[in-house]
């Protein structure tokens, strides 16, 4: 949830943010207004229980006709609290809907405007000239033996598939090399649960508009994770953190499964866009003016493992409109596919601020001791999708792929992956 001081001393920066992401700058003044009215509310229940407190103490006292007529007092007066706190709970809910529902205040320097309006902050290494006619993944897989589609959908539907042989292989060595990157930098390595409580799936943004994106199993009241994100960020839900010697670094390693719902048509060759994969994810509890400083480790991260791949990318700060709902700024790296002569993500890293720390009641005390909401960020360090841009970019004209030289070690020391 947005901070709510934000809300009510500066409510034109809530709504030129709505404004960015393409979304209702008028849910703010509604917003206002409904805080209000809770506040009214509560204020109104409050002094309604504190005259029924001091009735009380009088009627302690008092006997005869006196304490009759303040026993009748008493009555009614529990009579308007009780109406008092059905008031109070429906303005509470009204507004509690209503906040949850708002997304995240970007950072100023976010570009607005929707998927297309990103704003390119760097390119790295240049995209391969090949003297032959390059295959696309697929292809290359297929032919190295790696990975199998047709089973795949056979078992179980379309946009799954089997990694097999060299292909199981290359992936665990690509997030071995991510874990233990993410090792050496201080963080802790985990495995999480890839099944949730609504109320973490909820914490972290990833229901309401994006609810279409997430796998439920009704019977259970359980959700499928997209990201070990998720589960990562309910760790530490409803504790107070030790930040003193600073910021709180996991690493999670888990399969991972999005519907991938409004994508039909697209990218249905391979495995770009399926709707299970592997992820080794990072997350970080910090303290809130920590957290612009932690982004720019958490990229650093990420162009450090896109670095021992060796494949060219470009850095981008992603628009307004094309940001998760917890997300007040995002950047993405994107590897080049030379079969689509494009850019594709690869990673991405988002300052999520305060917003999922304060509907996940994570919290941390300042130098004087005061409490105060955390913040969380977020960033992949290697995906199964990263065999698509190791393939293509690395390939070689008799369909063999040469392996980059940090991922050999993890390979058996390989130097190239060959048909066969």
């Amino acid at each position: 949830m947005i901070d709510l001081s934000i809300l009510r001393e500066d409510p034109d920066v809530v709504r030129a943010s709505q404004r960015a992401r393409g979304e209702d700058d008028g849910v703010v003044d509604r917003l206002l207004a409904l805080d209000a009215e809770r506040r009214s509310a509560i204020a109104a229940a409050d002094n309604l229980r504190a005259e029924q407190k001091q009735l009380g103490k009088q009627i302690g006292k008092a006997s005869g006709d006196e304490r009759e007529e303040l026993l009748t007092r008493g009555k009614e007066l529990a009579a308007r609290v009780k109406d008092a706190e059905v008031e109070q709970n429906r303005a509470g809910a009204e507004f509690e809907e209503l906040h949850t529902a708002v997304p995240n205040v970007i950072h100023p320097e976010v570009p607005a405007g929707g998927e297309d309006d990103y704003t390119v902050l760097k390119h790295v290494g240049t995209p391969a000239e090949f003297d032959f006619e390059p295959a696309d993944h697929l292809a290359l897989a297929e032919g190295l033996g790696a990975l199998d589609m047709e089973r795949g959908a056979k078992v179980s539907g379309a946009r799954f598939y089997f990694l097999t042989g060299i292909g199981a292989q290359l992936q665990l060595a690509l997030l071995n090399l991510a874990a233990a990157q993410a090792t050496e930098k201080g963080f802790t390595l985990m495995i999480p649960p890839v099944l949730v409580r609504p109320e973490v799936m909820s914490g972290t943004g990833f229901l309401g508009e994006h609810d279409s994106e997430v796998y439920r199993l009704p019977d259970d009241d359980l959700y499928l994770v997209g990201t070990s994100e998720v589960p990562l960020a309910g760790y530490h839900s409803d504790e107070i953190l030790d930040l003193s010697g600073g910021p709180r670094r996991y690493a999670g390693w888990s399969s991972c499964f999005r519907r991938e719902a409004g994508s039909y048509g697209k990218d249905t060759r391979g495995i770009i866009r399926v709707h299970q994969f592997d992820k080794v994810e990072m997350f970080v509890f910090c303290r809130p003016e920590d957290a612009e400083a932690e982004h720019a480790n958490l990229l650093s991260w990420e162009e450090e493992m896109l670095a021992k791949i060796e494949v060219p990318y470009r850095v981008i700060d992603t628009a307004a409109g094309d940001l998760g709902t917890s997300a007040a700024r995002k950047y993405d790296c994107e590897a080049w596919v030379p079969t689509q002569r494009a850019y594709r993500e690869l990673t991405s890293t988002s300052n999520c601020t305060t917003f999922q720390a304060r509907r996940l009641a994570v919290r941390h005390r300042d130098a004087e001791g005061r409490t105060r909401t955390a913040a969380t960020l977020n960033g992949t360090l290697a995906t199964t999708r990263w065999i698509v841009a190791i393939l293509e970019n690395h390939q070689q004209p008799d369909g063999s792929v040469r392996v980059p030289e940090a991922l050999r070690p993890f390979l058996g020391n390989r130097e190239y992956l060959t048909p066969g």
